[in-house]
């Protein structure tokens, strides 16, 4: 399968157009076909310049929430010049998570900006965290936003589903055309020892194949829903001392397994 890196994944390694550069084509040695821009430079033409000079396209952006809804036109402007459609939001603050008096009205918003950009030919993506799965009433937020925001596509992340306790695969089934975008993030279970004795377990971000995620599963319901792009993505691997060599993981997995 082709797979891409969403590189907030590595954005210690990202930090000048030069550094941007090299690991991106880093990257295309090791076997990633596409990237998600998130942490890293994002002006248009430095973006264009890795791009091309790497061969690894851009396929979903990570933009600031304002200039989503406020600056729309503009935004997808500087898209056109690096030749990316799905324009990507990380997450709403959590003031709007937590108040559905505020976080109703933002939806709506963002709503009408996908819509905006459906008119243009493009496609506006919410990447949801395990918080979206907080309740309003007898519903959560993300059930909200399916039901209420059909301009609203998703980002679906396998972790963050786990965490918050809902089935991966049933979720999947409700997005089915609104999910071509994906991050596949492993699930890991962590024993770590206290200092006074005993084990604390916690679940942690780990590379493809380290955790618990059954990913053949859950790639063959991304298939049957139409999913396009998979980005894999491990937060926590730009705060350990072999950065690069978590996503390679990632990506040798993905090609032997998925």
């Amino acid at each position: 399968m082709e797979i891409g890196l969403n590189l907030f994944s590595i954005r210690n390694l990202l930090k000048t157009e030069e550094e941007f550069l090299d690991t991106a084509i880093k990257l295309k040695e090791a076997g990633y076909s596409y990237m998600q821009l998130s942490g890293a430079p994002s002006d248009p033409q430095l973006v264009k310049r890795v791009v091309e000079g790497s061969g690894l396209p851009i396929y979903l952006t990570h933009m600031p929430m304002t200039r989503i809804i406020d600056d729309t036109e503009a935004l997808m402007e500087e898209h056109a010049v690096y030749g990316c459609k799905n324009i990507g939001l990380g997450a709403m603050p959590a003031e709007n998570i937590v108040n559905p008096e505020l976080g109703k009205p933002v939806i709506e918003k963002l709503n009408a900006a996908g819509e905006k950009m459906a008119r243009n030919g493009y496609k506006f993506f919410y990447h949801h965290h395990h918080f979206e799965l907080y309740k309003w009433g007898d519903e959560t937020v993300l059930e909200y936003m399916i039901k209420n925001a059909p301009y609203i596509n998703f980002t679906v992340d396998t972790y963050w589903l786990q965490h918050g306790g809902a089935d991966v695969c049933d979720t999947l089934d409700k997005l089915n055309g609104r999910c071509e975008c994906v991050h596949l993030k492993d699930y890991k279970v962590e024993a770590k020892e206290k200092e006074n004795g005993g084990y604390s377990f916690n679940p942690t971000f780990a590379p493809l194949g380290d955790g618990n995620m059954d990913f053949k599963k859950i790639v063959k319901k991304m298939e049957e829903i139409g999913t396009k792009y998979y980005f894999v993505e491990q937060d926590n691997a730009a705060n350990l001392p072999d950065t690069l060599n978590q996503v390679i993981r990632s990506v040798n997995y993905a090609k032997k397994e998925l």
